[in-house]
């Protein structure tokens, strides 16, 4: 066990699915007290049973944080869980308590999110990750911070038991916004690579065998690379689903079209996640969208 050394004790996890439950299992390593709310609590089960404590509502299970991080599927999840009148979490958190957002949402409800909490004077940050479950339950995520400086360096001691680099990217919003242009970037390539792996095939060279090379090549990421293995093996078990990617990248556009500023690529990438969900791929991985093409 590591003892932490953070004058944060208390720390309230909103949200125990795939990510969420990760965090939490990585401060209760760290040696923090920590309190959870998920609307299903059997999510929570093993969480329960390492020590954290379950409560049935946002608002009950932040009363005593220190620091409260929400980890949450979309916008309306969010909103939810932080501003619902009778039982947000905004409106049961002391008032020296500290929110981070880490859920991956549009820049109008972080602005949104921001703008009300500024309005009660409690301190906010949006800090987004990049990574999966592999890089949560590794403590390797690597937060996107926006807000106040100040407000990030009393929360960093918290954060680098649960990430390998922490990034801070100015105001509110800005952490958003590039975990949105990282899993638009991201996306854009799984769907090209899905594409000339199909191409290859059809031209009878093996999935394996241009998976091999392109794996070879600088221009192969290594998180492209495990795409690409798993492509040729047909491996989609969800870790990144395709109905969370069109998610992400229905918000890039939403911030494309704010900036008045075209995105052609990525679009079209959203077409194709659009038309996997339709052809009932959605709970795959993100690597299933070859899955259009085979």
């Amino acid at each position: 066990m590591t003892t932490n050394s953070s004058s944060i004790k208390q720390i309230t996890v909103l949200g125990t699915g795939a990510m969420g439950s990760r965090i939490a299992t990585n401060l209760l390593k760290a040696d923090y007290k920590v309190s959870v709310f998920n609307r299903d609590k059997n999510k929570a089960s093993d969480l329960i049973q390492s020590g954290a404590k379950f409560f049935d509502t946002p608002k009950l299970a932040v009363a005593d944080a220190d620091l409260v991080i929400s980890m949450l599927t979309d916008d309306q999840a969010a909103k939810d869980v932080w501003l619902d009148d009778q039982s947000g979490a905004m409106f049961g958190m002391k008032p020296d308590a500290i929110a981070i957002e880490s859920s991956t949402l549009s820049i109008d409800c972080i602005a949104s999110l921001s703008n009300t909490f500024a309005e009660k004077n409690i301190p906010f940050l949006d800090a987004p990750v990049l990574g999966s479950r592999p890089q949560a339950e590794a403590a390797a995520l690597i937060f996107l911070i926006g807000g106040d400086k100040n407000i990030l360096q009393k929360v960093e001691p918290v954060l680098k038991h649960l990430s390998s680099a922490v990034y801070h990217l100015g105001k509110n919003g800005n952490g958003a916004a590039m975990k949105l242009a990282v899993n638009a970037y991201f996306s854009s390539q799984v769907s090209a690579l899905s594409e000339v792996i199909n191409l290859m095939h059809k031209s009878n060279i093996d999935k394996a065998q241009t998976v091999e090379l392109f794996n070879q090549l600088p221009t192969t990421s290594p998180a492209l690379q495990g795409i690409g293995q798993l492509i040729a093996n047909e491996n989609f078990q969800p870790f990144f689903p395709i109905h969370l990617v069109e998610k992400d990248l229905s918000y890039a556009q939403d911030l494309a079209r704010q900036n008045a500023v075209e995105i052609p690529t990525i679009a079209a990438t959203h077409a194709s996640f659009q038309l996997a969900i339709e052809k009932g791929f959605g709970e795959d991985n993100i690597a299933g969208l070859a899955q259009l093409w085979r």
